[in-house]
């Protein structure tokens, strides 16, 4: 069952996990067996261990990131979150599929993200 208490919930914790880095926080976010879909066409990540791996050879370093978000939908399976992710030099628009098991881990995650062009300086 997905509600905007269980979602914000386990973006909090994705957040953490985000300016962690901590193998524990990262794997507690997602079930054993959850398919995390990183870009169109590509094969997911299969399994809490593989999506831990591939987090840390991509990991942000601590506090270099803001991220704001707002739920688009929120049903009983499936969330759809649009968010903003802001580097010291670059920022992105997300777009983020979620769904949770009972137990509020994430059984399949997909993130599409786009850059933001250059502003010209000024």
């Amino acid at each position: 069952m997905t509600d905007l208490t269980r979602v914000t919930t386990w973006i909090d914790g994705y957040l953490r996990a985000w300016n962690s880095n901590d193998p524990a926080d990262i794997g507690s976010l997602f079930t054993e067996d959850a398919d995390y879909y990183t870009a169109p066409f590509r094969s997911p990540l299969c399994g809490r261990q593989q999506i831990v791996e591939d987090w840390l050879e991509r990991r942000d370093e601590p506090g270099e990131t803001t991220f704001e978000w707002h739920p688009i939908a929120v049903t009983d399976d499936v969330a759809i979150i649009q968010g903003s992710t802001t580097y010291p030099d670059h920022r992105f628009s997300n777009l983020w599929v979620i769904r949770l098991d009972a137990d509020g881990r994430c059984r399949e995650f997909t993130e599409w993200w786009m850059e933001h062009p250059a502003t010209p300086a000024e």
